[in-house]
């Protein structure tokens, strides 16, 4: 049977084994740059062992930044820093993915530990771009709607930001969907009341959606991975429905899209999730056989035997962990020995590795 440690191919790309490293905002840049940090944050991951170290959300323009201090992809300057990322991940056996998003309404925020509430234009913010004048949080100034020359933009954005993953040597490219930002929040019709062929009907609502990610497929080789985070459910009366994301992901899929990363709710601040261990996995198992395609599962995955039950039973193709890694960015190496699997260390770090008690 399949398990935690088996290698998983998308499309061109080998991964050494079936965990990932879930997108985690650090809010640690200065204009998009990468620095340091994401080289130490993201690095330690690709040495603790796994198979596919995904980036924070990184912005395709200024004003799709969540906060002023987002990485970012949208101008050439930003490749260099990434290029050294990548290539740290990539020599150490894992594979760099990036995420590539636009926040929409919820851009222009100040970050979680100051707060999260709307930076003023007067404090260094802008205004957000939205599919309708709703804002986020009760109190704000709504974000602008966006005419059909915004959309237009954004799909050149990401298109470009796609062509600078590449040539910062990225092998999968995340299409950020979910969580309330821009295309989730074009999705979803508790904040979609536009009229025109963007609003109104699923087919409709979901065509950013499907618009940006054929944008991004179209602007990279054939051989790198197109994958998408998208909510599977809104949490709340009168949103996206699981049977709707089956839906959009069946969509997706026949555009080429190589695996649904698989998570759920941020739309609104009503939202009821019920919170548990593997609490998303049922999401992605549906969407695994009813949509027909690969699908990562993440939400509160901490345990090497639960990650390992998750791919063995087929509920998921990747199991995707984010706080447990924040945690201990060597899970992997610590999940191998616990499961009884015999994998590489690095060899500067080989005379730790637990072996086996002779008799």
């Amino acid at each position: 049977m399949t398990h935690l440690f088996e290698p998983f191919t998308l499309r061109g790309v080998s991964l050494r084994n079936r965990i990932v490293v879930s997108p985690m905002c650090e809010y640690t840049s200065v204009d998009g740059f990468a620095n340091d940090w994401h080289l130490v944050h993201l690095g330690s991951r690709a040495v603790g062992g796994a198979g596919l170290v995904i980036t924070e959300a990184a912005a395709v323009s200024p004003e799709g930044r969540i906060t002023p201090n987002d990485l970012g992809i949208y101008q050439d300057a930003h490749v260099p820093e990434l290029r050294r990322i990548v290539d740290f991940i990539h020599a150490n056996g894992a594979v760099a993915g990036i995420q590539l998003a636009h926040a929409g309404r919820k851009a222009s925020s100040a970050r979680p530990w100051d707060g999260g509430r709307r930076v003023s234009e007067a404090d260094g913010g802008w205004e957000p771009l939205a599919p309708s004048a709703i804002a986020f949080h009760a109190g704000d100034a709504p974000p602008i709607a966006m005419s059909e020359a915004d959309i237009a933009q954004v799909l050149s954005d990401f298109a470009s930001a796609a062509r600078r993953a590449i040539a910062a040597g990225f092998r999968v490219i995340e299409v950020h969907g979910a969580h309330g930002y821009l295309l989730h929040s074009f999705a979803s019709p508790l904040s979609n009341e536009r009229t025109d062929r963007y609003g109104g009907s699923f087919a409709n609502r979901t065509r950013l959606m499907r618009e940006v990610f054929s944008a991004v497929r179209g602007a990279v080789p054939r051989d790198i991975a197109v994958v998408v985070r998208i909510s599977a459910v809104d949490w709340a009366d009168g949103g996206m429905t699981i049977e709707d994301s089956v839906r959009l992901c069946h969509d997706l899929a026949e555009l080429g899209c190589d695996l649904i990363d698989v998570s759920s709710g941020g739309l609104v601040l009503h939202q009821q999730i019920a919170v548990g261990p593997s609490y998303q996995v049922p999401f992605a198992e549906k969407i695994r056989a009813e949509a027909k395609i690969a699908v990562g599962a993440v939400g509160m995955i901490t345990d090497a035997h639960q990650a390992d039950d998750i791919v063995r039973s087929g509920k998921a193709d990747l199991a995707l962990l984010a706080r447990e890694l924040l945690r201990d960015p060597y899970w992997p190496l610590h999940a191998a020995t616990e499961l009884g699997v015999d994998v590489a260390w690095p060899n500067q770090y080989d005379r730790a590795k637990p072996r086996p008690v002779r008799a």
